[in-house]
């Protein structure tokens, strides 16, 4: 974990820190001259002074807000500045252009390297916006947030799944450049470059990942394994005692070991090795010291998660030879890291590039555009909202996976942009298409991918898919198992990400495979993450209606759950059906003088209309709401919702195979709930309908019982 050098005046080795700018080895608090500063080293004063920004402005603005992880940063400057530099294709004044390299800084806590980067190379962020870490609304959050700061690739905090993002990012620009690069005309052609730390790979969510990655070849990515040995607890060698570079070696990716991460011609070099290599992704392993120039603090915890103080960043000033106030950068310095002008030149040959492809593929080249702009083909919506009203019309009983599947057999010739998957279990989601092809290490042209059993993997890898952009992934696995994912879930969301989850066998109607794998609590969980819209449809059309509200969602991810069991069929009047989209609408509207509302979601919906039907033969005037979405439907205007729920009509009843709870905020505490309140049970399924109460004749006691109340 720790540098390996020997000491010049003896035979025995040490591992200790080595500090290159005064020449000195910090051995646990001790220090031992090495090497002097000489001439030959004054031809690196240059990198070294452009690092040094890096170190000077991240430990100026963690001081600044109190708050925050200078060790990061400060470790891994030289490491940054060899990439930004030397290698990374980007512009600064145009953040967005299609064919710019990713960058992603996975070890998120480390988010002032990122904005030391982004300011000095000319992107949008002033000096004011460093000085304002951390503060309310400013760019420069405690970490990187997706659309704050521009040059921001992905939101990244959670460790780990920075990782996963750029696992994403690189597959998708692999696919892409697959559907749309053709002989001679490499429109698509750029990398992914992201650094990441222990805690990155002790999360678990990274052996998915970087397995999937070297199983595809994506030769495209490349990491740098930022090796200090330290975490916040101290010296990771207590608990982490990986072989990191055979672990990676057994992915399949091209593993470059003992880089000196201080070393910019090391860095450099290992930098063309990985290029090179277009089979395999890359692990760059960096051997460097956490805090790099703080002479008090580097090498050690406590620079970690926390500010240097005071006396200890003019240590380090004095260390550096950075004799600059505080947010000072010298004008040659950032002249020197001013990225504007060689950027503007990459994007400018990549749009003559562009131009060639187009006058030899234009229905390629405008179909390329589209994708990447998000935007949706000009009929799409009329094409799905005729295939909607052929669903009423044909009046299908079936299950409402099933009804997915027959809708993504309207979508996909609709939609190339779809880039579907499952966790191994295709078979049992129904997410394979007629037009469905599975992308591969050798064949990237495809559209579907098999992530295999790794939920979490998927769910992150499709963030960055879409982060991407030119398409909309959608991938799946059984509700049950979203537990696995809800992180990426929940970042998706935050991003505001078109990442659709599918997710099937939504309750214990499943059945015989028992409580392990039969939802309760999921439902509300996934309802509850702001930003996230949850559907549980009745029929083949309120699922043909969620699919179509999913891919034109574009500032937000979908949850899109499924029934394993057969679902009838309900009738509709016409005008009904744009009321689908609204999240919850009136199903079956009362006979007379309103008693009661019945409110159902899913396999459940048709309890309530048996019900309300009996219940109407014997005079009761009974409304029947299916609410598919509940997210959504308390987004529609308060008028709206009066008219599907009138405040007047304090009788409510909800049924829904999930937990129980969430439905008061509809029916009110006078109200009831048919839900679950425990764990299921093995059986087949209908018989653990009844066991639960989810029977016609419960729904038609309870409305019974809060009509007399």
């Amino acid at each position: 974990m720790h540098h390996k050098a020997l000491h010049p005046f003896s035979h025995c080795a040490v591992y200790c820190y080595l500090n290159p700018v005064c020449g000195m080895a910090f051995v646990r608090g001790q220090y031992a001259l090495l090497f002097p500063n000489t001439a030959a080293g004054a031809t690196m004063s240059s990198r070294i002074e452009l690092a040094n920004a890096i170190r000077a402005l991240s430990m100026d603005a963690v001081q600044a807000a109190n708050s925050g992880h200078p060790g990061a940063p400060m470790g891994m400057a030289d490491i940054a500045e060899v990439l930004w530099n030397g290698h990374l294709k980007h512009n600064p004044a145009n953040p967005d252009w299609p064919d710019r390299d990713r960058f992603v800084l996975s070890n998120g806590h480390g988010s002032m390297l990122i904005y030391s980067l982004l300011h000095l190379t000319g992107y949008d962020l002033s000096i004011g916006d460093l000085r304002n870490f951390r503060q309310l609304h400013s760019k420069t959050a405690g970490h990187p947030e997706y659309g704050y700061a521009p040059g921001v690739e992905t939101t990244t905090g959670p460790l780990g799944q920075g990782l996963a993002n750029a696992v994403g990012m690189a597959l998708a620009e692999k696919i892409l450049a697959g559907q749309f690069n053709r002989e001679g005309h490499a429109v698509v052609d750029h990398r992914t470059w992201v650094f990441l730390g222990d805690g990155c790979l002790m999360e678990g969510i990274s052996h998915e990942v970087c397995s999937l990655a070297g199983t595809l070849g994506l030769g495209k990515l490349v990491a740098f394994y930022d090796d200090n040995g330290i975490s916040i607890d101290g010296d990771v060698e207590a608990w982490f005692s990986d072989d990191t570079p055979k672990r990676f070696e057994s992915y399949g990716w091209q593993v470059i070991p003992n880089v000196d991460g201080h070393d910019a011609d090391a860095i450099s070099k290992a930098i063309d090795i990985a290029k090179a290599d277009t089979d395999k992704p890359t692990l760059i392993c960096c051997k460097t010291i956490i805090g790099k120039g703080s002479p008090g603090k580097q090498g050690t915890e406590s620079c970690h998660g926390a500010p240097l103080g005071a006396d200890e960043i003019q240590a380090t000033r004095e260390a550096l030879g950075w004799q600059h106030a505080p947010f000072e950068i010298p004008s040659e310095i950032y002249a020197a890291w001013d990225a504007k002008a060689k950027g503007a030149e990459a994007e400018q040959a990549w749009k003559e590039t562009l131009a060639t492809y187009a006058q030899a593929h234009p229905a390629l080249a405008e179909e390329l555009a589209r994708r990447m702009s998000g935007a949706l083909p000009v009929n799409f919506e009329t094409d799905i909202d005729n295939y909607i009203a052929l669903c009423a019309e044909t009046a299908a009983d079936v299950a409402s996976r099933k009804a997915s599947q027959q809708t993504l057999n309207v979508l996909g010739p609709l939609l190339p942009e779809l880039l579907g998957g499952s966790a191994d279990l295709a078979g049992s989601n129904l997410t394979l298409w007629q037009g469905s092809k599975g992308v591969s290490n050798n064949d990237a042209g495809g559209n579907y991918i098999y992530y295999g059993v790794r939920e979490f993997g998927m769910s992150a890898i499709m963030n960055g898919i879409a982060l991407h952009k030119g398409f909309i992934p959608y991938g799946a696995t059984f509700l049950i198992f979203m537990e696995y994912a809800r992180n990426a879930v929940r970042m998706a969301a935050l991003m505001g990400q078109r990442s659709i989850f599918v997710y099937t066998h939504d309750s214990i109607g499943l059945g015989e495979d028992g409580p392990t794998h039969q939802p309760v609590e999921q439902m509300t969980s996934l309802r509850s993450t702001p930003n996230l819209e949850t559907w549980r449809p009745c029929d083949t059309v309120e699922s043909a209606v969620s699919w179509k509200m999913a891919v034109m969602r574009e500032q937000g991810p979908s949850a899109l759950v499924f029934s394993r069991q057969t679902l009838p069929h309900q009738y509709r009047a016409g005008e009904v059906l744009e009321e689908i989209e609204r999240g919850g609408y009136v199903l079956t509207p009362e006979v007379g003088e309103l008693d009661a509302i019945i409110i159902a979601t899913g396999s459940e919906v048709s309890l309530a209309v048996e019900a309300a039907a009996t219940l109407s033969e014997s005079g009761r005037g009974i409304r029947v709401v299916s609410m598919p979405c509940a997210e959504r439907f308390m987004a529609q205007d308060a008028a709206y919702r009066e008219t599907v729920l009138p405040s007047h009509v304090l009788a409510r009843v909800a049924v829904e195979a999930a937990h129980a709870d969430y439905w008061y905020k509809f029916v009110g505490l006078d109200g009831r709930v048919i839900g679950m309140t425990s764990f299921g049970e093995s059986a087949p399924g209908d018989v653990l309908m009844k066991e639960y109460g989810f029977t016609v004749e419960t729904v038609i006691a309870a409305v019974e019982d809060v009509i007399l109340d």
